[in-house]
C-alpha cells in the first residue's frame, strides 16, 4: 500500500510597503507564516498567496499601496495567485471601504490580527525554506486610494521577543521595535487614531530580542517607535530609553545600535548621556522637527522654535562631539506663509544638519489639521520642498567633505548595484537606506564585516574610501 504523498508547501511572498516599523510587522507576519510551514519566493510570479503589507499614513502612500494590490491581483489570472491577502495600516484605518471596493482581495487583515495571519490566511506545510520580501513596482496608478472619510478603531496588538519573526533585511542588519503606537497628538498626524496608544515593550523583552539576534551574526540593531526617546514612560521608567540603552550596551556580539526618531519635546540629557557613554550605540541622532518657526509649530501641535531646536542641537553636540544629525521637514502645512517658509531656510543655514529629508504637507482625514483649510497650494508646497532639499545640498556636501582624510569604522554591505569594482558600506553616521554611503574603490572584504577603511573623496551625498589592512 502505496503512503498518501506529503502536502507541497504553500509557496508565499510578501510585499511590504511604508517605514521601517511596518517591515518588522511583514517580518513578524513572515514568522507566523513560516511556523505554518510555508514556503516563501521572491519572484511574485510563483507565489500561490500574497501578502501586501499597506501603509496608510498619507495620500500618496496609500495610492502606492492600492497600485500595488491591483496588480498583485493581476497575477490571478496571469500566475500562480490564488489568494491576495492586504494587511496593515491601510486595514486597519480603512477596512470597511477597502471590503467594498477591492473584490480582488480574498483575505483582509488588520494590526490586531497580525498574529493569527496564518490562520486567516488558510496556509500549512511542510517545514519552510529561507525567505525575504517581493519588490512591490508600481506602474502608473489605476486607482486612487480611500480618500472618504472612515470609522476605525485604534490597535492594541504589540510583539514581544517570543513572537515568530523571519528577517527580510541582510542578515547583519535588523531593526528592532522598542514600541507601538503614539500619545501625542501633532495635527498633521493620524498616526495614533489607528495605531493606537504609545505603549513599549519591556527592557527585558527587547534585550533578548537584541540577544537573540547578535546570536544570530546580526551587527546592527536599528531600534524604531514613532517616538523612542518617549519609550518607558507608560511602563513607569524614567528616562527609559536610556535605561533601555544601558542594558543593551551589554549585549557582546552586537556592534552597532542606532536610535531612530527621537522627538525634541522627550529627549533628555540623561538619554544623550547614555548614548554617549555607551560603546555600541552609535553617535547618530535621528530627530524629525518638522519646522522651525515658533507659529508653524504651534499649529502643528508640537511647539518649540528654532532657537530652542538650536539649543538642542548644541547640547547633542557637545555630548556627542563626532555626531551625525538626521531631521526630517513639512513644508505647506495650513498657513505657511512666505515670511514662515523663510525663517525655516535661516535655521537650516545654521542647524548644519548630515542628512535631510522633506515632506510636503498631505492633508488627512481623521487628523486636528483636518479642520484647518489646505490653503499652500500644491505647486507652492513642491517648490518649497525643492528650495529646502537644494539649500541642503551644500551643507551635505561640505559635512561630507570634513570627512576626508578621517580614517573610520565601515559595515560592508556588497557590490554596488551598477559596478562590481566597487564595494559599498556605511558608516556609523549612515543609517540603511535613508542616508549616503561609503563607496570602496580599494580592497575586499565581504558583505557584513566592519572594516577600517579611510575615506579618500567625495561623490555627492556618497563618501569615498579605502579599506585598510587585511579585511
Amino acid at each position: 500500500m502505496s503512503r498518501p504523498r506529503a502536502a507541497r508547501p504553500t509557496r508565499v511572498g510578501m510585499m511590504s510597503l511604508g517605514c521601517a516599523k511596518n517591515l518588522v510587522d511583514s517580518e513578524v507576519m513572515l514568522g507566523h507564516l513560516g511556523a505554518a510551514g510555508c514556503e516563501f519566493v521572491t519572484d511574485p510570479g510563483e507565489a500561490e498567496v500574497i501578502v501586501v503589507n499597506t501603509c496608510g499614513f498619507i495620500e500618496p502612500a496609500r495610492e502606492e499601496s492600492i497600485r500595488t494590490i491591483l496588480e498583485a491581483a493581476e497575477l490571478k489570472r496571469t500566475g500562480r495567485l490564488r489568494k491576495l491577502v492586504v494587511a496593515g495600516c491601510l486595514v486597519q484605518r480603512y477596512g470597511d471601504e477597502l471590503r467594498r471596493s477591492l473584490p480582488e482581495v480574498d483575505v483582509f487583515v488588520d494590526l490586531d490580527q497580525v498574529p493569527a495571519i496564518a490562520t486567516l490566511t488558510g496556509v500549512g506545510g511542510p517545514p519552510p525554506s529561507d525567505l525575504p520580501i517581493l519588490p512591490a513596482r508600481s506602474r502608473a496608478a489605476r486607482r486612487r486610494g480611500p480618500s472618504a472619510t472612515a470609522a476605525w478603531t485604534p490597535a492594541t496588538y504589540l510583539y514581544d521577543d517570543a513572537t515568530p519573526r523571519r528577517l527580510a533585511t541582510p542578515p547583519w542588519t535588523a531593526y528592532v521595535k522598542i514600541a507601538e503606537g503614539c500619545d501625542h497628538t501633532c495635527a498633521f498626524c493620524a498616526i495614533p487614531s489607528f495605531r493606537g496608544a504609545f505603549r513599549s515593550r519591556t527592557p527585558e523583552s527587547v534585550g533578548r530580542e537584541a540577544a537573540d539576534l547578535a546570536r544570530r551574526g546580526v551587527r546592527e540593531i536599528n531600534l524604531v517607535a514613532q517616538d523612542s526617546s518617549h519609550y518607558g514612560r507608560d511602563l513607569g521608567l524614567s528616562d527609559g530609553l536610556a535605561v533601555l540603552l544601558e542594558r543593551l550596551d551589554a549585549v557582546e556580539d552586537l556592534a552597532w545600535i542606532r536610535v531612530h526618531y527621537l522627538y525634541p519635546n522627550t529627549l533628555t540629557d540623561r538619554v544623550l548621556d547614555a548614548m554617549a557613554r555607551s560603546h555600541r550605540v552609535v553617535p547618530y541622532i535621528d530627530l524629525p522637527l518638522q519646522h522651525a518657526h515658533r507659529d508653524v509649530l504651534r499649529r502643528m501641535r508640537r511647539g518649540g522654535s528654532a532657537e530652542g531646536h538650536l539649543r538642542l542641537l548644541a547640547s547633542v553636540r557637545a555630548a556627542m562631539p563626532d555626531v551625525s544629525m538626521r531631521t526630517t521637514f513639512l513644508v505647506g502645512f495650513p498657513g505657511e506663509t512666505d515670511a514662515e517658509f523663510d525663517a525655516l531656510l535661516a535655521f537650516l543655514d545654521e542647524a548644519r544638519f548630515d542628512h535631510v529629508g522633506v515632506f510636503p504637507y498631505s492633508h488627512e482625514d481623521g487628523t486636528p489639521a483636518y479642520a484647518l483649510a489646505d490653503d499652500v497650494p500644491h505647486d507652492v508646497k513642491e517648490e518649497r520642498k525643492a528650495r529646502l532639499l537644494a539649500r541642503q545640498q551644500p551643507i551635505a556636501f561640505a559635512r561630507n567633505a570634513d570627512r576626508v582624510g578621517q580614517r573610520v569604522e565601515v559595515l560592508v554591505e556588497g557590490a554596488h548595484p551598477e559596478t562590481e569594482h566597487l564595494l559599498v558600506g556605511r558608516t556609523r553616521g549612515q543609517a540603511r537606506e535613508v542616508d549616503g554611503h561609503v563607496l570602496l574603490n580599494d580592497g575586499f572584504a565581504e558583505p557584513g564585516r566592519l572594516v577600517p577603511v579611510e575615506i579618500t573623496d567625495v561623490a555627492g551625498y556618497d563618501l569615498v574610501g579605502t579599506i585598510l589592512g587585511p579585511s
